[in-house]
């Protein structure tokens, strides 16, 4: 894999050797010269001089007018121009080119016997590479040349080539896949864009730093050039940007593969197979044996798209559905997913925006006494009430707005909005029932949590002793240390803390028994197949035992039958919540139930 496509001229050195004698000969000499000049017989010598150089490939006008036809049918890599020429000056082509994206950084040398300082001045500003005066001097001509070439040879690779594997990034190979898809109809076949991911790379980033990540990605990237070649030897990468690249790296833990002139969906099929299967396969990075989780989307031009960016977009989106299956998955394209995909664009971009169009709204589940079958508190559950959809579940859309990170905003308007609506709750002759708020990852993370309720207990008059903070075992056991710090921080506060969903995570019982907790919460896939389900009715009673014995007050989530409830009745549960006894409920409707079913307040025992 050729890894410096200009380094004779680093080797050799800019000095006054010709890169004719260069030894290998310099791909520089290959590049596309254009010229542009009124007299016929400086365009001759110039081409003289450098042909003496090594140059052979020459485009040459000697009226300015047809000069851009010329250039964007030739594309050269530089442009020789005169300044002085009549019909059209060269500040006025230099003004033409300039405005044209494609032709916004090709470089151009001016030719130019003017030595009045404010005609140069203008030349730059209108955005000259460089200058050559006449007459020409053919070593200063050479020089100037080779200088400019490899500078923008360099530029092409930093802007087109991927710094650790050297193998095309996405600008490059979308160019490629646009190219092969306008000759589709010449070569025909299926084009099959392969998007691949490789997760151990962000893993190997995240745990060891970029070295480790880096070798990982120069092993695929070695993999998937060798795969390409395999398949089909004449359509291989290749590090010469005026050839279509077949692979690339698209992002840190991201690669394409792309090959055209495919028979059928059994064969684009076949190959998704043996690539998956090949980078699949355990290797060595730095003493360390990595088995990729490689997951593969496969979209097929051009009816998965006619156009480079729609392609990729559909690869990319089976990509990640294939991940979800799990590594070594493959997965094609489909309407389903690409639909899938605008409406949570469209759903992400409307949620920006609820918490100011005052769209999100709190439900209440009643917290209920197993003892006494009174309400004790609730637990607040955020609903986003959209225009146009009505009531948005809180599965839909709470994963999209900690994937956006707008968790904490949302986070922090629940906070306030379940402290101003407990502080009514004793003027409303409930009582100082207790409000529980689960908080997001990024909020207990953050540090700002402490002073984030403290403020909002102030703004609405509610106790700290009304107020649970939920917790999860994933959030704890992150860094359990600097959890443990923060939930002492909390407690003097005055605040309950609660640990949610208990016995799903991987919580250790040595940190379980140094949390300052208040409160534990059986998760509802432990309570579901209650009474029935020995196992889980064996794994009820010791959460129980062990929460209580640890001084905290055990409640059960997801209760939905008379059944589940005696059982939990004879286990010593203390508290419960679920739809026996009410599903979540808007503020309003929430005093209503409580008065009902609860008419005195509630006391502090209870509590």
């Amino acid at each position: 894999m050729k890894t410096d496509i200009w380094a004779d001229t680093q080797s050799g050195g800019f000095d006054d050797q010709p890169l004719s004698t260069m030894h290998p000969r310099s791909p520089l000499l290959d590049a596309k010269v254009m010229m542009v000049d009124d007299e016929p017989l400086m365009t001759e010598l110039v081409q003289a001089y450098l042909e003496d150089e090594g140059y052979a490939n020459f485009v040459v006008t000697n009226d300015p007018c047809e000069a851009m036809a010329l250039l964007r049918t030739e594309r050269p890599r530089v442009l020789l121009l005169d300044l002085m020429m009549p019909k059209m000056s060269g500040f006025e082509l230099l003004e033409s080119i300039r405005r044209e994206r494609e032709f916004r950084y090709t470089p151009v040398i001016v030719l130019t016997a003017s030595t009045d300082a404010n005609s140069k001045l203008r030349a730059l500003q209108l955005g000259a590479t460089d200058f050559l005066s006449k007459p020409v001097d053919p070593s200063e001509l050479a020089l100037r040349l080779r200088n400019t070439l490899a500078f923008h040879e360099y530029h092409n690779r930093m802007s087109n080539f991927d710094a650790a594997t050297n193998l095309p990034n996405g600008r490059l190979f979308d160019r490629g896949i646009d190219d092969m898809l306008k000759r589709h109809d010449q070569m025909g076949g299926l084009i099959a864009h392969y998007s691949i991911t490789v997760p151990e790379c962000k893993q190997l980033r995240e745990s060891f730093g970029p070295g480790m990540a880096d070798e990982l990605a120069r092993a695929i990237s070695s993999r998937l050039d060798r795969f390409a070649m395999q398949e089909n030897p004449l359509t291989s990468w290749s590090t010469n940007v005026e050839r279509a690249p077949r692979v690339a790296r698209l992002g840190g833990e991201q690669f394409g593969l792309v090959l055209e002139g495919l028979a059928d969906a059994d064969q684009v099929e076949a190959i998704a197979k043996r690539l998956v299967n090949d980078l699949c396969e355990p290797l060595l990075i730095d003493h360390h044996e990595v088995a990729p989780g490689v997951a593969c989307g496969i979209a097929v031009g051009p009816s998965d798209g006619d156009m480079a960016a729609a392609l990729r977009k559909h690869a990319d989106l089976a990509a990640s559905a294939a991940l979800a299956l799990g590594p070594g998955r493959y997965k094609f394209a489909s309407s389903e997913l690409n639909a899938k995909s605008i409406e949570l664009l469209t759903l992400g971009s409307q949620l920006r925006g609820a918490v100011s169009r005052n769209e999100l709204v709190l439900h209440y589940q009643p917290k209920v006494c197993l003892a006494t079958g009174r309400v004790t508190g609730a637990e607040a559950l955020v609903r986003w009430q959209h225009p146009e959809r009505g009531l948005v579940p809180p599965l839909q859309f709470i994963p999209l707005a900690e994937e956006l990170g707008l968790i904490t905003t949302i986070g922090q308007w629940v906070m306030e909005r379940a402290c101003a609506d407990a502080a009514t709750w004793v003027k409303e002759g409930l009582g100082e029932l207790k409000v529980a708020i689960n908080v997001a990852k990024l909020q207990f993370s953050s540090g700002q949590l402490r002073s984030n309720l403290r403020k909002a207990m102030l703004a609405s008059g509610l106790p700290a002793r009304q107020l649970v903070v939920e917790l999860t075992e994933s959030m704890l056991m992150d860094d359990a240390d600097a959890g443990l710090a923060q939930m002492y921080e909390l407690k003097a506060l005055g605040v309950t803390l609660s640990i949610d969903d208990f016995g799903t995570g991987y919580s250790s019982l040595s940190y379980l028994k140094s949390f300052p907790l208040d409160e534990l919460k059986i998760d509802r896939s432990f309570i579901k197949d209650l009474p029935g389900q020995l196992a889980d009715k064996a794994i009820v009673s010791a959460i129980v035992k062990l929460g209580q014995s640890l001084g905290m007050s055990v409640t059960a989530e997801g209760v939905e039958s008379e059944g589940q409830l005696n059982c939990l009745t004879a286990l010593g549960c203390d508290t419960f919540q679920g739809f026996l006894f009410s599903k979540p409920l808007p503020c309003d409707q929430f005093i209503s139930l409580v008065l009902e079913r609860s008419p005195l307040p509630v006391t502090e025992e209870e509590l």
